[in-house]
């Protein structure tokens, strides 16, 4: 358990800090991010803030759709936007374009395997991840599921005045693929539950 808990912090502190660095970069954030960045300007608050707030938002919507969410949930609503604030507080500007390309390409692979590591910690999906499982769940197609609500949170974040740019498109590329290849080698193997019989010798030594 304590394993988890450290591959759910690091994949939590990594999501935050690659979520800074993509505004950094200053080249388009992820769709959702899009989306945080337009209601953080809309509402005067850090990003950093709209991510949390956002975030408990999408997890009421798990409510009709009967997902339970796991502590790594309940950390993820809280600890991504602390950590965003935090890097944005005292990471300066890249202006240098070379610079912003590097820190996007590094902000995207960051992002995937943060990502394999709070899924593969197995204590509860992010609520976006929450979202489109739980459509998937009943009966629709996770890819279209996840294409849907990406689409629509990127176009209302746009119209918001959320930064859209090249960033945008590579990491809308680059994101399945990378976190197909490190999900699968950052994923804690399920604890394997006691049998009675585990428990009656544990009690008679």
């Amino acid at each position: 358990m304590l394993r988890r808990f450290v591959t759910l912090f690091a994949g939590l502190g990594g999501m935050g800090l690659s979520l800074a660095l993509l505004v950094r970069a200053q080249l388009g954030l992820d769709p959702w991010d899009v989306l945080n960045q337009g209601v953080a300007r809309h509402m005067g608050i850090q990003l950093g803030w709209a991510v949390d707030i956002i975030g408990a938002v999408v997890l009421l919507a798990w409510i009709p759709l009967r997902q339970r969410p796991g502590v790594g949930t309940l950390f993820n609503v809280v600890v991504v936007g602390l950590i965003v604030n935090w890097v944005l507080d005292v990471t300066p500007s890249f202006h240098a374009l070379p610079a912003r390309v590097a820190v996007l390409g590094a902000a995207i692979v960051l992002n995937a395997v943060s990502t394999g590591c709070y899924i593969g910690a197995g204590l509860g999906p992010g609520p976006r991840d929450g979202l489109m499982t739980g459509f998937a769940a009943h009966g629709h197609s996770i890819r279209v599921a996840r294409t849907i609500i990406e689409v629509s949170v990127l176009i209302l974040g746009y119209f918001l005045g959320g930064s859209v740019g090249v960033g945008t498109v590579a990491y809308a590329i680059c994101i399945g693929p990378l976190v197909h290849v490190f999900l699968p080698r950052l994923s804690l193997p399920a604890p394997v539950p006691r049998t009675r019989a585990d428990k009656g010798a544990t009690c008679n030594s």
